[in-house]
């Protein structure tokens, strides 16, 4: 099926996660735990930081799941009651101090004007906040080229589950086969696989390219970055078309 619509997966894949959440995610646990050393020290224990290096250890929940998951811990270091109105304040901290240390990877919007001139249909699927995801493709400059947006709170669930693909998908018109969904993690990948879309793997997560012997069996094809995305979509829907043209032929 020819490839027609791209979703591309944001921390990891169109921004540094490190370089943007890092500093972001410990601004946030010091707001929250208003000057009180052990609760910020409980903080990063649950949450698998590394304070003299302001980064993520890879076994981190905060790498690939959103707020919804590791507030729970968060709620019990601070002693605060879980639910949707303390996940909304920790979103919207990190949305602002995620704009603050906004780090992208290689091009994002020369990336993307490139796979709009190819006809493709764009989107953004993340398990950060809908309003965090919003902000930064405006302030990349990614808004005018993107069809979709979908957040862990866009009402299609996280991934691993496919919603947001299919919620792409339905979005754009196209059939969730002619959609590639593009991430760092095997979350991305399984939601491509769950949807019946092409999985399309980047080594620019936390791990580089130690992740490719984790990623590369779930993934149909595996680059460096999305700085290769334009030219291996090009090749995809040449190849499509040729098969097209053949089984058309007399």
């Amino acid at each position: 099926m020819r490839l027609e619509g791209i979703l591309l997966d944001k921390d990891g894949t169109l921004i540094d996660f490190d370089a943007t959440w890092g500093p972001a995610a410990y601004q946030t646990m010091l707001s929250l735990s208003a000057g009180d050393r052990d609760r910020l020290e409980g903080l990063m224990r649950v949450s698998h930081f590394v304070e003299s290096e302001m980064r993520f250890l890879p076994s981190s929940p905060l790498i690939a799941g959103s707020s919804a998951l590791y507030g729970p811990d968060w709620a019990d270091v601070l002693g605060r009651p879980a639910g949707q109105g303390f996940y909304t304040e920790m979103d919207e901290l990190f949305a602002y101090w995620g704009l603050r240390s906004l780090s992208p990877i290689h091009d994002p919007a020369g990336v993307l004007d490139r796979l709009k001139g190819q006809g493709l249909r764009l989107g953004i699927a993340t398990n950060d906040a809908e309003l965090s995801a919003k902000a930064q493709a405006e302030v990349l400059g990614l808004a005018p080229y993107l069809d979709y947006i979908a957040g862990y709170d866009s009402g299609f669930g996280s991934k691993p589950d496919p919603g947001m693909v299919l919620g792409f998908a339905d979005a754009c018109g196209l059939a969730p086969g002619s959609v590639a969904l593009v991430g760092d993690s095997l979350h991305d990948l399984h939601a491509a696989r769950a949807a019946g879309s092409l999985a399309i793997a980047v080594l620019t997560g936390p791990l580089r390219e130690a992740a490719r012997p984790d990623v590369e069996p779930h993934a149909d094809y595996v680059i460096a970055s999305i700085a290769d995305l334009p030219d291996l979509a090009a090749a995809l829907r040449a190849t499509e078309g040729a098969i097209a043209s053949a089984l058309a032929s007399p």
